[in-house]
């Protein structure tokens, strides 16, 4: 039993130190600029984790692909990213995984003089389209690029990697127009440019065909005056394009932390808004990244069971005691269940042993049924023998067996103690005659063969 319950918790221990079940405290998540969408989300986050005993640390970047190639970075210590849809072109994501959508992320283009219709329209004119590493710059591209405007012609590309710069000189007149989305630019400045006099938010009246053409993006409305009714901004029905907000993680993300970073999704982007209806996001929709099956777990039956049952950190108590426990139950279950088995063998063997020592000693008895002091010896042999099975101590429920055998050796003792003529006559098989089967041959010793 001691040996059986050493190697289950040798088993047990080893399971611990291999597997790692308690969740991770800490998450590290790379967000996007100073101010911008991206960074404020990140900081809601942070408070919603921060009530399950999670701390967040919060990696500034550049945006959206800054944030997938620290994602894919192994040198980088980060978990968790906000990344746009239709970005991981170019980029090994094997090693990642969605947690779906989180929100959209409208592009905006903002712009002097007059009303604009077609995004050609801008070609030959010097465009501000974002930081090199935003989700802006590279929908901007995608999106000039169907329009014939393409970097090495007339139009002038401007890749400022300041937003104030770019509002500045929006309103300087340095520059025609600016595309601008929440990854790489603060909500204060987009809701500066909106209440600029002359400045004028580009209709995308082609949007329809925009997402078609781009399967990433999705068609948005912004309802006349649904940012100022007093102002009425917008002033008419504005149509946008969109890609989704992806929250993305390495792989080894522990379950638990999945289903955390859902909730707090759920929890600030659950609510209605101007682009999204109550409960929409997060959902499981993914582009280019796989989902991950714990994402797709929590979309179709909540939390796992022990963290929908129990606070964090005892969910984490548990988890980590479960470790222990099952592998040590899988061993000692069945383990128990033939301890019994094992223990009668054990017992049965320490006593069947002899009757190989008994056997030899009447073999020898017949090898030399005249030698008188051959036949002592072995009387000794016995007395010894005897002795040893004395002092033998075995539980009550086997003492039947112990008993037996001491009526063996009597009972080779008494075959011993035979008339050497006897022997010699069995020996030589002149003694053929039956055995007596009345009262008188009762108490006559029988051979053990």
């Amino acid at each position: 039993m001691a040996v059986i319950l050493a190697v289950g918790l040798s088993t047990a221990f080893m399971v611990l130190l291999f597997i790692n079940s308690t969740a991770p405290t800490t998450i590290t998540i790379t967000s996007g600029p100073k101010g911008s969408v991206f960074q404020n989300t990140a900081e809601k986050y942070k408070k919603i984790l921060a009530r399950e005993g999670v701390k967040v640390k919060i990696l500034q970047s550049e945006g959206s692909i800054d944030n997938l190639k620290k994602l894919s970075d192994p040198k980088v210590a980060v978990d968790v990213g906000f990344v746009l849809g239709g970005e991981a072109g170019g980029v090994d994501t094997s090693k990642l995984m969605s947690l779906g959508s989180i929100s959209y992320q409208p592009l905006m283009v903002f712009y002097r003089g007059a009303p604009r219709e077609l995004l050609s329209s801008f070609k030959g004119q010097h465009l501000d389209i974002g930081p090199e590493g935003s989700g802006t710059h590279t929908l901007a591209l995608a999106l000039l690029k169907l329009n014939g405007i393409e970097p090495g012609g007339d139009t002038v590309f401007v890749n400022s990697m300041n937003g104030g710069d770019s509002v500045k000189a929006l309103l300087d007149n340095r520059i025609d127009a600016i595309f601008v989305m929440g990854d790489s630019t603060s909500t204060a400045l987009l809701r500066q440019l909106l209440h600029t006099p002359d400045i004028h938010l580009f209709n995308f009246t082609q949007a329809d065909g925009y997402t078609r053409r781009i399967s990433y993006l999705n068609k948005l409305e912004l309802p006349m005056g649904a940012l100022d009714f007093g102002k009425n901004i917008p002033a008419d029905n504005t149509f946008l394009v969109a890609p989704t907000v992806e929250l993305v993680a390495r792989d080894g993300l522990h379950p638990a932390l999945s289903d955390l970073l859902l909730d707090a999704a759920r929890e600030v982007h659950g609510t209605p808004g101007i682009f999204k209806k109550r409960g929409e996001f997060p959902t499981p929709v993914a582009h280019e990244i796989r989902l991950s099956p714990d994402a797709s777990r929590y979309y179709s039956s909540g939390k796992s069971f022990l963290y929908r049952t129990f606070p964090f950190w005892l969910a984490g108590l548990v988890a980590r005691a479960l470790a222990v426990i099952v592998p040590l139950g899988l061993f000692l279950i069945p383990a128990l269940k033939m301890a019994p088995a094992i223990y009668r063998w054990r017992v049965q063997s320490s006593i069947n042993r002899w009757y190989r020592v008994l056997l030899d000693i009447e073999s020898e008895t017949f090898k030399y049924p005249g030698d008188a002091k051959k036949r002592e010896e072995l009387l000794r042999h016995l007395d010894r023998i005897e002795i040893t099975v004395s002092k033998t101590v075995v539980p009550a429920a086997f003492g039947d067996l112990l008993y037996a055998l001491r009526v063996h050796i009597d009972f080779v003792r008494d075959r011993l103690k035979t008339r050497p003529d006897l022997l010699q006559a069995a020996a030589d098989g002149a003694l053929n005659e039956p055995l007596a089967t009345g009262p008188e041959a009762s108490d006559k010793p029988q051979p053990l063969a």
